[in-house]
């Protein structure tokens, strides 16, 4: 008997798709394994947020405790717990400005990962148009072309103010009638918050082309200066074409707790109800708890941990500001900046490389993100302030070295 398979076993053609035309041929994955093959012993990994330095709130482990101890709430539907759904749909109502029904408008999802794959799934089919703001999310459009979706980018606006290009997302609508469009807000990964006038002009195309909308608002309590936040879920017309993401692994740094929320119209829910089966069952039983007090109980613990973001963007922005051909425009939310490095005349690959290997930072390329990455990355500015201080300083000194081999202006201060 053969030890082996006759036959090479080669990945499907969705998973061959996960790719991205023009940019790389790899998956995520492997692209990660390219970037990290070059990593000394330690380095800092600003591709998510310090949890050591921001650990979640005290009652996050509290509320996991107590569940955990209750070996009846091990299993739940589908959807999740309806106790915690009940919860989280009164939480929203506040929060958001609408009421979610929680027996069959919201669903808990293992991260808001699974929760926008699951969403995506239970609306795109092959060959579906499907518009997507350039940059966002990185996983937005591996998804979308796992599923066989045609996917068309809506540039972004550079600058101090970021926002679509409101022509170019007007032509797409009437031209191709999408069946969806897919954007964050707050922008992963330029930090930006879309202005009200700004989702107000989304929410008017997307009912004047009958479109439907996926906006990731997982970002949306992580908003500098007292800023406000628009819900696009709340603006007229939008209540029935809207699915929203929200969830607490960024700002209560619970991502290890793997759990998110999706709140959607009832037909989008059941087919998403009907993906989550087949994948993950559920969120994990015991984390649906830590949903309990999130939106509720810690306001004064979020203001004091956006005071710390904010110094954190204070001091990157200055840093990068040193070397005066980088564009660099600190944005109202996220703890996100995304550096325009584009007049070294590198690809995204080898700046991330040099970086990593020299610096001992690892930084998201920014093609992962969209045609109109290329030239940026992200970095993720949530860091224990005498290391981050340490790590800017070795950042600045390697893209100095880019900047003196072409002829670029040195380094200030």
């Amino acid at each position: 008997m053969p030890i082996t398979p006759s036959k090479p076993i080669t990945a499907s053609p969705r998973v061959a798709a996960l790719g991205l035309p023009g940019r790389t041929e790899r998956s995520a994955r492997q692209s990660d394994r390219d970037l990290l093959s070059q990593a000394p012993t330690t380095f800092i990994d600003t591709t998510h947020f310090d949890t050591v330095r921001f650990p979640p709130p005290d009652w996050a482990l509290r509320s996991f405790v107590e569940a955990a101890s209750d070996g009846a709430l091990a299993y739940t539907g589908y959807r999740g717990n309806p106790d915690v759904l009940a919860l989280v749909s009164e939480a929203l109502a506040a929060f958001a400005g609408e009421r979610f029904d929680p027996d069959s408008e919201l669903m808990l999802t293992p991260g808001t990962q699974a929760g926008l794959f699951g969403a995506l799934a239970a609306l795109v089919g092959e060959g579906d148009d499907v518009l997507l703001f350039d940059p966002d999310y990185l996983f937005s459009e591996r998804m979308l072309r796992f599923l066989g979706a045609r996917v068309h980018n809506v540039p972004l606006t550079d600058g101090p103010t970021v926002q679509p290009d409101f022509d170019v997302l007007a032509e797409s609508m009437s031209r191709l009638r999408p069946k969806l469009l897919v954007f964050s807000n707050p922008n992963n990964p330029t930090g930006a918050v879309y202005s009200a006038a700004a989702i107000a002009r989304i929410a008017e195309l997307a009912v004047r082309h009958d479109v439907w909308v996926l906006v990731d608002e997982l970002y949306a309590r992580l908003v500098y200066d007292g800023a406000p936040f628009t819900h696009l879920v709340a603006q007229p017309g939008m209540r029935g074409r809207t699915i929203t993401l929200f969830g607490p692994s960024k700002t209560e740094s619970l991502s290890g707790y793997r759990v998110g929320v999706v709140a959607a119209p009832r037909g989008v829910i059941a087919a998403a109800e009907d993906v989550q089966s087949i994948t993950s069952l559920r969120a994990p039983a015991y984390a649906q708890h830590v949903l309990r007090p999130w939106l509720r109980d810690d306001h004064g613990w979020l203001a004091a941990r956006l005071n710390e973001f904010d110094r954190l963007r204070q001091m990157t922005v200055s840093a990068f500001r040193t070397l005066p051909w980088v564009n660099v425009f600190p944005q109202g939310g996220t703890a996100y900046l995304w550096p325009d490095v584009g007049a070294i005349g590198q690809p995204d690959s080898v700046v991330a490389g040099a970086l990593l290997r020299e610096a001992g930072v690892l930084v998201s390329p920014g093609y992962q993100f969209g045609p109109r990455g290329h030239g940026h990355f992200r970095v993720c500015y949530a860091r224990d302030e005498r290391e981050w201080a340490a790590a800017l300083e070795r950042m600045a000194n390697v893209l100095d070295k880019f900047a003196r081999a072409a002829g670029l202006p040195p380094r200030t201060g």
